[in-house]
């Protein structure tokens, strides 16, 4: 069964939350001092406030009727200032791809969807940020040709480690 990518409809919302809180699941196990655990209603809905709002999407990978991998996208334009120039970039919201359907092409079809998505639209660049726990995720970014062009960084006062 082949892999289909496509803009999300008002049906596969439910699928794609449930692929979410997976996602949720492994940020909060990666930075409990951050994350928020179980999954609220507030995640639930946000997902339909990009579906619904303007300059943002929703894509989705399937394999037959399942979807199996999901991006929220967002249109950016960041007009001139002081430090910037202005700049256009396809950004990458959010990204997950089921634990079952890993390893199997579907989140480079996913990208390779987002890429030409971009092109389509205008744009020369896709961003996105990930945490830097989440090794497996920059190895996956890193082989369909991100690279990283600024790096957050933090200092613990409190005594404890930095995650």
């Amino acid at each position: 069964m082949g892999i289909t990518v496509r803009y999300a409809e008002a049906n596969d919302l439910e699928q794609v939350n449930h692929l979410r809180r997976q996602v949720n699941d492994v940020h909060v196990n990666g930075r409990p001092d951050i994350f928020r655990p179980g999954f609220c209603e507030e995640m639930q809905r946000h997902l339909v406030d990009q579906f619904e709002r303007e300059g943002a999407d929703v894509l989705v990978a399937c394999q037959g009727d399942e979807v199996c991998a999901f991006a929220v996208v967002q249109y950016v334009t960041k007009p001139l200032s002081p430090y910037n120039l202005e700049r256009r970039f396809y950004q990458v919201e959010e990204f997950g791809v089921d634990e079952a359907h890993r390893r199997q092409g579907v989140a480079t079809a996913l990208v390779e969807f987002m890429r030409q998505d971009a092109i389509d639209r205008g744009f020369d660049r896709i961003e996105l940020d990930m945490w830097e726990f989440n090794q497996g995720a920059l190895k996956f970014y890193e082989s369909v040709g991100f690279s990283t062009y600024r790096r957050y960084m933090e200092l613990s006062l409190d005594g404890t480690e930095s995650f």
